[in-house]
Formats: C-alpha cells, structure tokens, sequence
C-alpha cells in the first residue's frame, strides 16, 4: 500500500473495517514498544497481513501455546526451545527473555471469540502476577478486536448446540477459518456435523462429500438419518445466502423422497 500511495496511485481500501481495527491495534503496540500477541494462523493470509503492521510479535495458535508463553514469562525457561517451538511465528530477532516484558494481544478476526477472550485475560493476570497491579498498564494492553459477523455466528452456534440436534450442516468456503471455528464447537460437543461449501456436496441420503477439521476431504455414508430428525445450519460470515437455501431444500427433498420409500 505505501509503494502505491509513493507512486501516486488512487487507492480504494476495502479492507474489513475489524480487520482494519486489529491493523490500528499492533500499530499502537508498537508505538508503545509493546509485542503483539495475536491469537491466530500465522499462515493465515489475515494474520500475515496484521503481522506486516506490527513491530514485535508473536502469534500464539490457541490456549496451550498461550499456556507455554505464559509459563516463560512467569518462569523463565529453555530459550533456544521456545524460538524453535515458535520459529515460524514470531518477528524477526525475537528475544523471549526481553520481548515478553511488554505485551499487547490481538486476533486474527475469525478465531473463536471465547478463545481469544481468555488468553487476554490469562496474559492479564499473568503480567499482574509478576509486575504488580499499579504496574499493569505499563506492561499489558488489550483493546477488543473480534469481528462482530463472526462473534455473531459464534454465539448463535453456541445456543444451536444446546437444542438438542441429531446432526449440524456447517456452510462455508473450505479455505474459511470463521467457518471452521463454527464446526469446532460442534466438534467439541460431539455433534455429528458436515462442512460443506454447496449443495453439490450432499450426493444423496447416503452419501455427503465433507470438510474435516484435519482439512480432508472424505465422503460420509449414511449421514442423514431415518424418521424424523432435527438438523441444525449454520454458515461462514462470508457465505450467500442462496447457498444457504439451496442447501436446506435439498436436505428437505431427500427427507422427503425417503418419505416415499
């Protein structure tokens, strides 16, 4: 963006204005010479982007690496373990027994709500802990930066998990992280759930072509059970709604044609 803006170019920003928030965040961390923690996929194309606007970073996938930092912090430990364990997912030179004094967290949008939620409050209480409460501020930032589309989704699946649902069709492009979160919670609550990315997915009652969490593609026989059955949908920030609809009729049509049988 700035070799545009130096050539003079007219820029058109169309960023997501949460992901855009996060960007302001890791700016303001770095400002104050504080490392952004950001919770997220350092593959991820949104959290290489957000690391570019950071100064010192780390990126922590979920609450057991967030664990192992905050046991270095409070304990020390093997230095040349923590820079291999996290050797794809820091900045560059950086030193774990200088650049955790001061720390930030930020997300990669998509990530599950409650996850990126308690790692805050972990690192919170953890630099508490160690620098004392009347020296927090100078140790701790936290600024809320989850996306209210996928904080959306996320709290309506929680409540959908609760109603008793024989299977959940998860609806989403497979290269989805916030469609994937979705499929988690019901993964977590053993929930029989099938991530699809349209309707040509679902070959018939037998059969379903689906998304693992693992990222595998595999076909799922007798996937839509006999009788009468509640099933719960949910789908990604980004998913049409067409998609959406298509998908419930045709699981209508099968049920019906089953009906018949």
């Amino acid at each position: 963006m700035q070799i545009l803006h130096d050539k003079g170019c007219q820029i058109v920003d169309t960023t997501c204005p949460w992901v855009s928030k996060v960007w302001n965040t890791v700016e303001k961390h770095k400002k104050g010479d504080y490392t952004s923690i950001i919770h997220g996929k350092y593959k991820h194309e949104e959290t290489v982007a957000t690391s570019s606007f950071a100064g010192k970073y780390l990126i922590v996938l979920n609450l057991k690496e967030a664990e192992y930092v905050i046991n270095y912090i409070l304990n020390g430990g093997d230095r040349e373990e923590f820079l291999a364990k996290f050797s794809k997912a820091c900045s560059a030179g950086f030193d774990p027994d200088q650049d955790l004094q001061r720390v930030g967290i930020a997300n990669q949008t998509t990530m599950l709500k409650g996850e990126t939620e308690q790692i805050g409050k972990m690192l919170e209480h953890t630099m508490m802990q160690k620098y004392g409460p009347a020296e927090l501020n100078q140790h701790f930032q936290n600024f809320n930066t989850i996306c209210d589309a996928t904080q959306e989704r996320q709290d309506a699946m929680l409540e959908l998990v609760e109603e008793n649902v024989d299977l959940i069709i998860v609806i989403g492009g497979f290269n989805s992280s916030n469609t994937t979160q979705l499929q988690q919670i019901a993964f977590d609550r053993g929930i029989p759930s099938y991530h699809i990315d349209c309707g040509e997915r679902i070959q018939s009652i037998n059969n379903i072509e689906h998304r693992q969490l693992t990222g595998e593609l595999v076909i799922t026989e007798n996937w839509l059970p006999a009788g009468e059955i509640k099933v719960g949908v949910t789908s990604g920030a980004s998913t049409p709604d067409k998609v959406v609809e298509d998908i419930i009729e045709k699981i209508f049509a099968l049920k019906a044609i089953a009906a018949l049988v």
